[in-house]
């Protein structure tokens, strides 16, 4: 089988690694955060906008979802929000002088990073299949270009309209809107990589996909878990609420295979004495290193603890009353678990029986326990069944529904659950449906639509042909690069609305258009006036976001303005030109929130009042309320098998992480200070031992093959350094999206399709 490359073939950079021993966060994050301000050329008028990331007049950080407290301090970001907005707010250009100076096969032979780090887009661009070049072109051209295509396909399923987390719920709605009136559910989203596996997981178990914790039940909670999860680099916010929760005497207990110094120690940057002594919070009191993929066992260990405690002290450990009253199935969970051996759950979680009866001490005595995980759980063939053993787990003892407990999936993008929540899925409800029909008197299409992974399957196949992404990086972003990129190349048009230049650009169908947006921090002027956007955030809290700063080129346009471009050129002269006045909506986007309004009126009920409260609004959420929306009205026990997994050989379970100088796609730099690599990202971490039993040593430059699809499944990368680490025997880790070369398209988790990223079966050896 022919090899597959990874889309840089750089040889790996001369990098260096070295032991790091300060905690998370402290004077270096902040000094980490202002190199990045000073070396994206930012003007300080732009500099000053750091004052305004998740304030009340302000806008919300374009990074990770995590939420702001009730009561904002001033300095409400982080390390990685300062990162954000320096790449965001780039003093650096990527203008049509730019795209005149470089074809795009000279371009794909740059790091995804050098691309983003051209700076901002200017214009929109059209590919030159004859100059092998991006031009300039008019938006109104490129609008006719987009309803030329759209309108030439055989049916509207022929068309993927693409979605990132980082999109506001007025361009999401307007988006979905413009995709049902066109005639498809084609509408996959970043969700559908990430948090899928959570949404059905915690549908089928308690009746709503979204997490049932407040930020200020952290207060509250006497446990925290944490499951596959590094908020130190991915949410650093986060680590204040823990820290918090420590001091107030909460016990957490992490579950991570590597060691991760967010999840050990940290230093709050807005306390200066901790910031100038060095002094840090412990964070965990107990750190957990199963296998990887182990954590169903884990869990499973944890609740057959538990259900032994009850049986030597009947009545004092279940919450037989919650358990009675509110759930369904716990019977058969008990015994599936109590037929499983200790021996078996040793072996699937990685991690001995004292060491999980630890942790369920732990668990017992609290009242009040938060769980919490990421795509460390998400990211894997069973990961469905996975975290529905961690909320089996608190459904034990009751924990959810009340103050400081619950089930807490912590999001990624911005506003990832903002997009679902205002219709951005391809499997959207009826009454959704119905309601939008509705509001804007026309029949929705019914057939459920494609999701990230048939979205590939589909265009690869040639059964789409024109695909749209508002936002994000789909070529990078996605597993197995080869397959996704030849799936993109096949189709007729693709359209990128981007902020900065990525490989997406790069990986184009036939004809390709760029359409440059404005950043949050940015004006957004309409025929009203300035507009503000609203965000909802990983614990179901909407507010507003309104930039100020002036845009850097006067060719951007805002996202919601840019959908209705499009729109208003794909109905033009049909009987669904009338249908929606799309100019109305975006002179005013208070009008598109008052149709979000109209549409789902229990959650948006006065939106537009709503969010000029400080905070903005809880949408509210019904497992919270002990409200059940499952078919028995009732939470659900679930018992599930411990999945084997045993490799062949030398195989080994790579997991895919980010590195502190990045966040999703976005690189910002070679080093990944928490884990002491420094000046490379070509690196794979192992443990000492499993190195030693293949001839390896630190240092030594390998290659990776991933083994989905047989023996050999023909997905390597070359050229990446050995680096031990403290992980697990066969387990190995490296950085996405470097590694996901190696990730299979048609390997993802049962019912929830998304990518299994976190668990690739690879060999290592000498490069070659």
């Amino acid at each position: 089988m022919a090899e597959r490359q990874s889309p840089s073939s750089r040889a790996a950079a001369e990098g260096r690694v070295e032991h790091d021993d300060h905690p998370a966060g402290g004077m270096r994050a902040v000094l980490g955060g202002l190199k990045h301000l000073l070396r994206q050329r930012r003007s300080p008028r732009t500099a000053l906008s750091l004052f305004k990331i998740n304030q009340q007049k302000g806008f919300d950080c374009p990074g990770c979802a995590w939420p702001e407290p009730g009561k904002p301090s001033t300095f409400e970001f982080c390390e990685q929000g300062m990162k954000h907005l320096a790449w965001e707010a780039s003093g650096k250009r990527a203008d049509p002088a730019f795209f005149r100076s470089h074809t795009v096969t000279e371009l794909r032979a740059w790091s995804d990073r050098a691309l983003e780090d051209q700076g901002r887009l200017t214009h929109p661009m059209r590919y030159d299949p004859e100059t092998d070049r991006y031009e300039p072109v008019e938006w109104e051209t490129a609008f006719a270009r987009i309803a030329e295509t759209l309108n030439g396909l055989a049916s509207p399923d022929e068309a993927i309209l693409y979605t990132s987390g980082r999109t506001s719920n007025e361009a999401a709605f307007l988006y979905q809107l413009m995709s049902r009136l066109y005639g498809t559910n084609n509408l996959p989203d970043c969700s559908n990589m990430c948090h899928e596996s959570s949404g059905v997981a915690l549908g089928e178990q308690i009746g709503i996909g979204k997490g049932t914790v407040r930020l200020s039940d952290f207060e509250e909670a006497d446990a925290i878990l944490i499951l596959g999860q590094n908020p130190g680099s991915n949410h650093p916010r986060m680590l204040t609420s823990l820290q918090r929760a420590k001091e107030a005497g909460c016990t957490i207990v992490a579950f991570n295979p590597l060691r991760e110094r967010g999840l050990e120690r940290f230093s709050h940057p807005q306390r200066p004495w901790q910031t100038l002594t060095g002094a840090s919070t412990r964070i965990s009191d107990l750190y957990m290193q199963p296998k990887v993929g182990g954590d169903l066992a884990a869990m499973k260990g944890m609740i057959k603890h538990v259900l032994a405690a009850e049986a030597a002290r009947p009545g004092e450990v279940l919450d037989r009353a919650f358990i009675d009253a509110h759930t369904t199935g716990f019977e058969a969970l008990e015994a599936d678990v109590e037929a499983t051996g200790w021996s078996e759950i040793e072996a699937g979680s990685g991690l001995s029986r004292r060491e999980l009866e630890q942790a369920a001490e732990i668990f017992i005595r609290s009242r009040r326990t938060i769980a919490c995980w990421a795509m460390g759980l998400t990211q894997h063939k069973h990961a469905v069944p996975m975290i529905q053993m961690v909320v089996n787990l608190l459904l034990t003892r009751g924990q959810i529904g009340l103050p400081g407990a619950g089930a807490c999936p912590v999001r990624g993008h911005s506003n990832v659950q903002g997009d679902r929540t205002v219709g951005i899925t391809e499997q959207p409800g009826a009454g959704f449906l119905d309601a939008l029909g509705s509001a804007f008197g026309f029949e929705p299409p019914r057939e459920h639509g494609h999701d990230t992974v048939h979205a590939i399957e589909a265009m690869h196949a040639g059964r789409a042909r024109c695909f749209i992404g508002m936002g994000g990086n789909f070529a990078t972003a996605t597993p197995d690069f080869a397959y996704t990129a030849e799936a993109l190349e096949s189709c007729d048009l693709t359209v990128q609305i981007s902020t900065k230049l990525n490989r997406s650009h790069l990986v184009h169908g036939k004809e390709a258009l760029i359409l440059p947006c404005l950043t949050r921090n940015e004006r957004d002027e309409q025929a009203t006036g300035p507009q503000r956007v609203t965000v909802e955030d990983s614990m179901s809290q909407v507010h507003a976001s309104g930039g100020d700063n002036p845009p850097v080129s006067p060719h951007l346009r805002s996202e919601p303005a840019i959908v209705a471009g499009i729109a208003k050129a794909l109905f033009a002269g049909t009987d669904r030109e009338r249908v929606v006045d799309w100019d109305a909506l975006v002179a005013d986007y208070g009008r598109i929130r008052d149709k979000i309004a109209e549409v789902m009126p229990s959650p948006f009920a006065g939106y537009n009042e709503r969010i000029e409260a400080p905070g903005g609004f809880y949408l509210g959420n019904s497992a919270r309320d002990r409200n059940w929306q499952t078919p028995e009205g009732r939470a659900r026990f679930f018992a599930h098998p411990i999945p084997d997994l045993e490799l062949p050989g030398e195989q080994l379970w790579l997991t895919t992480v980010r590195s502190h100088d990045q966040f999703n796609t976005t690189v910002y730099g070679d080093n990944d200070r928490y884990r002491g690599v420094y000046g490379t990202r070509r690196v794979v971490f192992a443990n000492q031992a499993d190195l030693a039993d293949r001839g390896l040593a630190d240092g030594d430059a390998v290659r990776i093959t991933s083994h989905f699809g047989g023996a050999d499944g023909g997905r390597r990368v070359d050229n990446f350094r050995a680096v031990a680490y403290d992980l697990p025997r066969g387990c190995v880790a490296g950085y996405f999206p470097e590694l996901n070369p190696l990730a299979a398209a048609d390997v993802y988790a049962d019912r929830s399709n998304t990518p299994t990223t976190k668990a690739i079966p690879v060999t290592i050896e000498p490069a070659g």
